[in-house]
């Protein structure tokens, strides 16, 4: 368990990252590459990137650094996700190409305890080497290869994410914030109990935490090992497998119609909607509502994702494209 200790103002510095984190999801989806967990939620992307890899030369090569630095579990260097900015994978392979040797000296002694690590890791961040640069240009070969053709539905699902924290946050304080973080983690003021592999304890004292949603992160949250960085905890969001969006012909006529439809815009448009809040927009019976938005979320068009009280309903990156307005746009 991972038990972070909060003050009075560190309630006050809670943030939520707005936008899925490149080099996190990055790291998080080796882990899920190198173990069969998640079969739902990773398989198809998982017997994807294989059958890519076995095909594309150069993210061959560049998974094999990769593999050296990151464990499916234990113990990963915390330079290989520099602070969370927003700006995109270019602005954190620059931070990252910016690591003092010292810090890197540092974090390689501590994971060549658990696993031995080839000879080039002497060589990242030597003087006149170029022992960092090949190591972000591995990370980026990697993302462009294996993550981005799948980027839109993995802001799509942490973008849900966020409106339902957002809404936690607006409705009643950084208190219900932190208490609807189960059953990933249970809020006992001051400290929040985090469900972790190892007994650990984070104090804060001052410094507030970011909250960072993430695809990739699987069962559990995880966080930062160095407890005088600034403190992250990235956690699960609610997903749907990770396949390329692509419409099922035999259930088109199952999925279309005036009333499907309606509710399916509805939903897209207005971000995330309860059952009751639906059926009122639609003007059809709550019954009808729940149906309707049942068949919906059968056919990958909907999620749906409690939030106290209340279910509430978001259109998957597949029910957005079918109504024409995905996005496609890139990590930046």
């Amino acid at each position: 368990m991972l038990r972070i200790h909060f003050t009075s103002t560190d309630l006050q510095n809670i943030r939520v990252a707005r936008q899925p984190d490149p080099l996190w999801e990055l790291i998080c989806s080796v882990c899920r590459l190198e173990t069969g967990q998640g079969p739902l939620d990773f398989g198809h992307w998982r017997r994807a990137a294989r059958e890519r890899l076995s095909q594309d030369a150069a993210a061959g090569r560049a998974l094999g650094p990769l593999r050296a630095l990151i464990p499916a579990a234990g113990y990963i260097p915390d330079f290989l996700t520099p602070p969370v900015t927003g700006g995109g994978l270019a602005a954190g392979l620059d931070e990252l190409r910016g690591t003092p040797r010292t810090r890197l000296t540092r974090e390689l002694g501590r994971l060549a305890e658990a696993r031995p690590l080839p000879a080039w890791t002497t060589s990242l961040g030597r003087p006149g080497g170029d022992g960092l640069r090949s190591l972000t240009v591995a990370l980026g070969t990697y993302f462009r290869t294996l993550l981005e053709p799948y980027w839109p539905h993995i802001r799509t699902a942490v973008g849900n994410d966020v409106d339902v924290r957002s809404r936690a946050l607006l409705d009643g304080g950084t208190q219900a914030l932190l208490a609807g973080m189960g059953p990933l983690a249970r809020w006992r003021a001051p400290v929040l109990e985090v469900d972790y592999p190892t007994e650990r304890d984070l104090h804060l004292e001052g410094r507030g935490l970011l909250l960072v949603p993430s695809y990739f992160c699987w069962r559990r949250p995880t966080a930062l090992a160095d407890p005088g960085l600034d403190p992250v905890l990235v956690y699960p969001v609610e997903k749907a497998p990770l396949t390329l969006a692509r419409t099922m012909e035999d259930g088109l006529e199952r999925l279309l119609g005036r009333t499907r439809t309606a509710v399916l815009a509805e939903v897209a448009d207005g971000g995330p909607r309860s059952t009751s809040e639906v059926a009122r927009a639609v003007g059809i019976a709550l019954p009808s509502a729940s149906y309707q938005i049942g068949v919906l979320r059968d056919g990958g068009l909907l999620a749906s994702h409690r939030d106290g009280k209340y279910v509430l309903h978001t259109a998957t990156l597949l029910g957005l494209r079918l109504l024409g307005t995905g996005s496609s746009s890139g990590a930046g």
